[in-house]
């Protein structure tokens, strides 16, 4: 097996790296673009993550016997929800917040298995 190539890292101001100021970040993955301009959005799915936590049990979810299926079919159900009411009627939390966490489920799901 052969190592992994390092990309180049550079300054994004092409500055030197052993110049003062210099951050070799240009090109690289910017986790702040989701966790600023979605603040709200992600602080609605936390709110439905931690309901299901004290609910069940901390990332118990990871553990569901077919957990993308399962978690697929439950954001359809609060898709098909939303059509009549905005906000479930067991946690008072959106409906849309709930079919975002599953679908994160899945995703989160999925990515674990490729990456096995």
């Amino acid at each position: 097996m052969r190592p992994k190539e390092v990309d180049q890292e550079t300054d994004p101001n092409g500055l030197d790296p052993h110049a003062p100021g210099a951050k070799l970040d240009a090109g690289k993955v910017r986790p702040d673009l989701i966790l600023d301009g979605f603040s709200l959005a992600l602080w609605a799915v936390a709110e439905v993550g931690t309901y299901g936590a004290k609910k069940y049990t901390e990332n118990g979810w990871a553990s569901v016997d077919r957990g993308e299926i399962r978690y697929r079919a439950a954001a359809g159900r609060h898709r098909l929800k939303r059509a009549r009411e905005s906000h479930d009627p067991d946690t008072q939390l959106l409906h849309l917040a709930h079919e975002a966490w599953n679908v994160l489920a899945e995703l989160e799901l999925h990515l674990r298995k490729e990456s096995a």
